[in-house]
């Protein structure tokens, strides 16, 4: 493989339904920035069946490029002609690097693709950089510069690791949504479109839908919330969770929690923040009986305003909070809801 043809940023811009996922626009917005170190554009890669009205706004959000592969066999997401969509034109443009969202969708099409072009693949990744690798020299061991760094968390969720994929191109990685983040809209950005389409010819690998249904859930999405109150293992039991839930109403904000919460049943994964979680950026974030531990910090330590409330002064929290309070979450959570009732009435 002559590593020196691969060039350039590649973001596969997930649509559903002439959609984009959210997580277009993050990896793009990270995309830039890797492609800026590296002194090459980024191009979006959009997959479906009548989408190219969707170009203009991955323009808009920092694509130099979109790659249009549009066809009637792509109208809806199957495995088989996404794959081979993703695969011709990774052969045929030959990208260095390779982002896609770790998705329900990505996380399918992901390492399928990269099979197909035998290269590696770094799952659910939380941080990306572009360095040396190994990351400290070894003796007699070539150190190979511009490489893409990808972290994610390994064993559970227990450690982190850094990963590179030096020998093989494109360097693929999935990408958890709300991990990275978009830029800054480009007024009036015009796409720059190139239209690419390899053929699609039914095998026995094309799976037919049958139907689709589309379930409602009941369960509020977290990563858009704007405050959230988080509760640990230290509130003590699921009937304990009304005391969150009481002051995030009163505060029109959103209930969520960490991972031990989820382990013992009091609340829905849906609502896990974390590395094994989501990724959340609210602009106040209630850690309340939370601990602190690295997996969890990882997914809210970017919120705008942190509020610890713990019993432990020493734990871990108060290192990434604004603003902590120590004692029994039992009697300050009741009365900061109060509080803040009282004051909401006055006003």
């Amino acid at each position: 493989m002559g590593l020196e043809e691969y060039k350039g940023v590649f973001v596969f811009a997930q649509q559903v339904d002439g959609v984009l996922n959210g997580v277009a626009f993050e990896l793009l917005g990270k995309g830039k920035e890797l492609a800026e170190k590296l002194g090459t554009e980024v191009t979006a890669v959009l997959v479906g069946s009548d989408v190219k009205g969707l170009a203009d706004e991955l323009a808009v959000y920092g694509a130099d490029k979109v790659i249009l592969v549009d066809d009637p066999e792509l109208k809806n997401y199957r495995t088989e002609p996404y794959a081979h969509a993703l695969a011709s034109v990774i052969n045929e443009f030959k990208p260095e690097i390779m982002l896609v969202g770790a998705t329900a969708i990505g996380r399918d099409l992901g390492p399928t693709v990269s099979a197909r072009v035998q290269t590696g693949l770094t799952a659910d990744c939380t941080v990306l950089e572009i360095g040396d690798f190994p990351i400290n020299p070894i003796p007699n061991q070539e150190q190979k510069h511009n490489q893409l760094l990808m972290t994610r968390p390994a064993f559970g969720g227990n450690t982190i690791a850094t990963i590179a994929c030096p020998d093989n191109r494109p360097q693929m990685a999935t990408v958890r949504p709300g991990v990275m983040q978009k830029i800054a809209p480009i007024k009036d950005a015009k796409a720059n479109i190139v239209e690419f389409n390899p053929g699609f010819t039914p095998n026995n690998r094309y799976v037919e839908i049958v139907d689709i249904v589309k379930a409602v859930k009941n369960t509020a999405n977290i990563m858009d919330a704007k405050i959230l109150v988080s509760g640990g293992r230290g509130v003590g039991s699921k009937e304990n969770f009304q005391l969150l839930e009481d002051l995030a109403e009163v505060l029109g904000g959103t209930v969520s929690c960490s991972r031990a919460v989820v382990e013992n049943g009091w609340l829905p994964v849906d609502l896990q923040v974390g590395q094994t979680g989501k990724t959340v950026r609210p602009q106040i974030y209630f850690a309340i009986g939370i601990s602190g531990a690295i997996q969890h910090v990882a997914g809210m330590e970017d919120s705008d305003l942190i509020i610890a409330i713990n019993k432990d002064e020493d734990a871990p929290i108060f290192d990434v909070a604004d603003y902590g309070l120590v004692g029994d979450l039992n009697k300050i959570v009741p009365a900061l809801t109060k509080a803040l009732k009282e004051a909401m009435a006055e006003n």
